[in-house]
């Protein structure tokens, strides 16, 4: 996970593999984080996500959205290249359901970079966040970790 207050942007990447056991302890805690911060601006990288399972769409929908949908969002960048069929397809019923209420903008992107600069305006800190990133994960894997409030600016994957 990785924050900056100035963007008022969070980017949020899962890096407990196929373990989905904690998504919807994650999941509920990314609502307590942007609501605390007041996100307006969040990325959400699914191509490190396992297929989400019937039971994890049921509560999505039922649990988590109805949360997402009142925070302050104003752009939301769902990560998911093209050969994840079944992600796609989970999200956009999710979507589907609440897509009366929802208030802010959503965009596909196949990868992360091209979705923080539409999430960014092209913003000159972008360069900086990215090395940041890279600077703690650099392209490879992360071993699992919790969802909690990093230090400011600190990224950290979930």
């Amino acid at each position: 996970m990785q924050y900056d207050e100035q963007l008022s942007l969070l980017r949020i990447e899962w890096a407990s593999g196929a373990d989905t056991r904690t998504l919807r302890q994650s999941a509920e805690q990314l609502l307590t984080l942007d609501r605390e911060l007041g996100v307006r601006h969040l990325l959400l990288n699914m191509n490190t996500f396992p297929d989400i399972s019937v039971y994890d769409q049921v509560w999505l929908g039922v649990s988590w959205m109805p949360g997402i949908v009142k925070l302050p969002l104003e752009r939301v960048v769902l990560v998911n290249h093209r050969h994840r069929v079944h992600n796609q397809l989970a999200i956009d019923s999710l979507l589907a359901m609440f897509r009366s209420i929802i208030k802010f903008d959503i965009q596909y992107f196949p990868q992360p970079e091209p979705g923080l600069k539409w999430l960014a305006d092209y913003s000159a800190r972008l360069p900086e966040l990215q090395a940041e990133w890279d600077a703690v994960y650099g392209a490879g894997p992360v071993a699992a970790s919790s969802l909690g409030v990093p230090p400011r600016h600190q990224p950290e994957r979930l």
